[in-house]
């Protein structure tokens, strides 16, 4: 009765509208299906069986040859495993070739679908899926996985800048760069179109750039060579600035450089609590409709009074220490609470010194295909900076530099190796 229930749920696709005939040498079929005070189990066969068309006709087992023939083989396999230690390639060979995982619990799903269980599976699993070489280089980055936030925090206007190049840009009158440098606390913008992006086009910036704005304390920038030379630094020591580097592969830290014009300046900015204009300059802007038509200067003239206007140019200059104490303020409240709110949605990750690490490749973007891999590595940690930065060290290079939120840590162990036999 089993086997039938058994085939018949096994080829329902096949025999749910069809009329099926069943030859067999047991003749007490027929009395099952009908009987009125069968067990449980038995009614639910018999209702399993209802919704096909089956008539059981016998047949004895010597004209029943194939059938007849597959029930009296032997078994190769035994009934009951032998009672051996699970070793440590089990769970490989079960799940190895054949069973790729997503996540812990799914793993654990397919060893329970494949009837194998022992105590510890979730634990294991677990482990197995966190230790997966081929899964550790796969994934992506996570975001939950960065580094606590670093306030770079500015108490003067244009005591730091931050300073990149952008492009190459399709040329236009012969330019195709454009050189950035933003104001960290008042979020002023100065950008110029240039042909070139060298050291000297860099250096002559610099140089107006200083003269209308004064020297700054310091200058942020990535690690591209038009920044990291010796002419540059030169400057930089000519002038006392202070010249500091971001890290590799991390952006993030000369994030206030972007690419402005007029409406970045005039617009108001929450962390500062007013345009950058009006914080450089001490007044409004002037809108270009304005100067068109030259309606400012009709309405200045109409209004002129040089006692009255003097009074107030005064006023706009005491008022413009306050705004700048005001922004600075505003400043610190709003990156405390962005710093609050960021660190508030990643992991507690700490580094120590002998750790072994992946590092993002994010260098692999520029290639097509899906099943590149975005990590490389192992590497090991030989210094642990302040603000989230490691030094690593590789077996046939030098040592280098990088932000904890390129890198995670590296779990060894279970590296899968599946060997074809010639066809």
């Amino acid at each position: 009765m089993f086997v039938i229930v058994y085939a018949f749920e096994k080829f329902r696709p096949y025999l749910v509208l069809s009329k099926s005939i069943v030859y067999t040498d047991h003749s007490a079929l027929k009395y099952l299906l009908s009987k009125q005070d069968a067990k449980p189990k038995l009614i639910r066969w018999v209702l399993l069986l209802q919704e096909f068309d089956i008539i059981i006709r016998d047949k004895k087992g010597k004209k029943n040859l194939a059938t007849d023939h597959l029930s009296r083989l032997k078994n190769p396999h035994k009934d009951v495993f032998e009672n051996k230690d699970i070793n440590e390639n089990f769970s490989l060979e079960t799940l190895g070739p054949t069973g790729g995982h997503h996540g812990a619990n799914f793993t654990a799903k397919k060893v329970f679908d494949a009837d194998f269980f022992w105590p510890t599976i979730y634990r294991d699993a677990h482990n197995l899926v966190k230790s997966y070489v081929i899964c550790q280089h796969q994934c992506k980055i996570s975001q939950r996985e960065e580094m606590p936030q670093n306030v770079i925090q500015v108490c003067e206007i244009f005591y730091v800048w931050g300073i990149e190049f952008m492009g190459p840009f399709p040329s236009s009158r012969g330019n195709r760069y454009i050189l950035v440098v933003v104001d960290y606390l008042s979020k002023w913008v100065e950008a110029k179109a240039l042909s070139t992006n060298d050291a000297r086009v860099v250096v002559k910036f610099l140089k107006s750039l200083f003269a209308r704005f004064r020297t700054p304390r310091a200058i942020i920038s990535d690690r591209e060579t038009h920044f990291c030379n010796d002419k540059f630094d030169k400057v930089m020591s000519k002038y006392g600035v202070t010249h500091r580097l971001a890290t590799a592969y991390h952006p993030q830290t000369s994030g206030q450089v972007e690419v402005s014009i007029e409406a970045f300046r005039t617009a108001y900015k929450r962390p500062i609590g007013c345009t950058p204009y009006k914080l450089v300059y001490g007044k409004s802007y002037h809108l270009p409709i304005e100067l068109e038509h030259k309606a400012y200067w009709a309405l200045k003239h109409v209004n002129f009074d040089l006692k009255t206007t003097g009074d107030h140019r005064k006023l706009q200059l005491n008022e413009l220490n306050e705004l700048r104490d005001q922004a600075y303020e505003n400043s610190f409240i709003y990156k405390d609470k962005t710093n609050k709110l960021h660190d508030s949605k990643i992991k507690n990750r700490i580094f120590n010194i002998g750790d072994r690490v992946l590092l993002f490749n994010s260098r692999l973007k520029i290639f097509s295909g899906k099943l590149k891999t975005s990590w490389s590595g192992p590497f090991t940690i030989t210094k642990v900076f302040l603000y989230g930065t490691v030094e690593l060290s590789q077996p046939d290079g030098p040592n280098f530099k990088v932000n904890g939120h390129c890198v995670k840590h590296y779990f060894g162990g279970y590296i899968l190796q599946l060997v074809v036999s010639d066809l």
